[in-house]
């Protein structure tokens, strides 16, 4: 919904087909945008009576090219409390490094979504929002593609690992889901990459990121002459995939009447392109993730349930970075780690305080954005480790914490021992986390998990029914 008073965007920009297309989106969100075609005439713009209204500005990295940072930095200079977004079509890691550096408040990747579009310029935005250090950032660093790779120690988590390790051996459907920034796609990559079909075709599919009036053409294709505009045959993605794996990402956004259409092709292992008069078998895997829970949308009448039953063969829920508190210094000094590795930036440590800071807050964008956070705070860290002033947002959120919140310590072996009354929790609930959090750090291979727990087989599958330990889960 568009805000009272319009809020002026300046675009630099000089191609007019982007131009018309970002101002075309962001006066959906009660923008209005003012386009200019050079560095000369932006700042310029910037001392006139219409500059002083502006509320953000994004750059199109190509109209000063090489001099795109010294352009935001000039820009900055002049008006210090202006958002300024860059958008460019290289995804250098040591380029966001400079552009952050100049006083870039977010870098996009072209060609970037509309959603993305928008959530930056709201997220630079809006007043209620931590500014700086908690702008939602495009992750700058590949995603590993192994389970390995995925750190953590909380049960729950390693639990769901463990399920999805033993998921990607087969053939079934799967439904993943989890909050946005808890990790869905990289556990689809390491499923696909660990799965029978590694080497078949891939593709994921945001059905969030699609016009709505599109995503029956993406899915299943369609016909030359199918609908006004269709002046080609389109292979669909469920089509292209034959033999491989699609993913559905947001598959909750589903509209009611393609939820029916996927549950009919899925129920009879073929599909039609839409104007086609036949339909085409095919065998595809299908990986579905929602950032709800499903269920929940059934039982209101909001999903079907059929289309839902086929999609949870396998279902997996990945934990809120908020219920795996134990896990943020491992993850920190992974991705510390690994970000020092990015061209221009270099290795950091972090202190006892600057984690104990990490620990307090309740991270609603999970790792995603505390992996964006972290980025964040190496770019402008002048020293050797990262301490609790290199994250000032956070500290006017929470305050000072000297050390680690008693409940945090607790959890941070990976299980926790006490409850929230300061009591150590039951024998038998503390077992069953161990053997959980056994199961998933050796992916499921029993033999190895009784050898390292120091018991026999036949024991540990006892132990799992005693304590009522879903094999499957585990």
């Amino acid at each position: 919904m568009a805000e009272p008073e319009q809020r002026l965007l300046m675009l630099i920009d000089d191609e007019p087909a982007q131009s018309r297309l970002i101002s075309a989106l962001a006066a959906r969100e009660g923008w209005r945008t003012l386009v200019v075609k050079d560095s000369e005439t932006a700042i310029a713009t910037l001392g006139t009576r219409e500059g002083m209204q502006l509320s953000a500005i994004i750059l199109d990295q190509w109209v000063p090219g090489d001099d795109a940072c010294s352009l935001i930095a000039e820009l900055k200079d002049r008006r210090p409390a202006l958002p300024i977004l860059m958008l460019t079509a290289s995804a250098s890691p040591l380029l966001a490094v400079e552009a952050m550096r100049a006083g870039a408040t977010d870098y996009l990747v072209k060609p970037v979504a509309p959603d993305r579009l928008m959530q930056a310029l709201r997220s630079a935005t809006t007043r209620e929002a931590p500014k700086d250090e908690l702008q939602p950032l495009t992750e700058k660093m590949p995603a590993s593609l192994d389970f390995d790779s995925m750190i953590g120690a909380a049960p729950t988590f390693r639990a769901a690992l463990a399920k999805a390790a033993k998921a990607a051996r087969g053939h079934g459907f799967v439904l993943i889901e989890g909050e946005s920034g808890t990790g869905k796609e990289m556990l689809v990559r390491a499923m696909y990459a660990a799965s029978p079909r590694a080497r078949a075709p891939f593709r994921i599919v945001n059905i969030g990121g699609l016009p709505a009036n599109s995503v029956e053409s993406v899915l299943f294709g369609h016909e030359k002459g199918a609908f006004p505009g269709a002046f080609e045959r389109q292979i669909g993605a469920l089509q292209h995939c034959d033999g491989g794996t699609i993913v559905l990402d947001e598959v909750d956004r589903l509209s009611s009447s393609l939820q029916e259409r996927l549950a009919e092709s899925i129920a009879a292992g073929s599909i039609r392109p839409v104007g086609a008069r036949h339909s085409f078998r095919v065998d595809v895997r299908l990986i579905a993730a929602s950032n709800y829970p499903l269920s929940e949308l059934v039982e209101a009448g909001a999903f079907r349930r059929d289309l839902y039953e086929a999609l949870a063969a396998t279902r997996i829920v990945l934990p809120p970075l908020r219920e795996r508190v134990g896990d943020i210094p491992s993850l920190t000094r992974y991705f510390l780690g690994r970000i020092g590795e990015q061209p221009g930036l270099r290795p950091l440590g972090i202190t006892d305080g600057a984690l104990a800071l990490l620990s307090a807050y309740d991270w609603p964008g999970n790792v995603r954005q505390l992996q964006a956070v972290l980025f964040r705070a190496a770019v402008f860290c002048d020293g050797d480790a990262l301490t609790s002033e290199d994250f000032p947002q956070l500290l006017e959120l929470i305050g000072e914490i000297r050390d680690m919140p008693e409940k945090h310590a607790h959890e941070s072996a990976g299980v926790q021992l006490y409850t929230e009354d300061g009591n150590l929790r039951p024998l038998e609930e503390i077992e069953a986390d161990v053997i959980r959090l056994a199961i998933g750090h050796y992916r499921g291979r029993m033999t190895e998990v009784a050898r390292r727990l120091g018991i026999g087989r036949s024991t540990l599958y006892r132990k799992l029914s005693d304590l009522g330990i879903d094999n499957d889960a585990a």
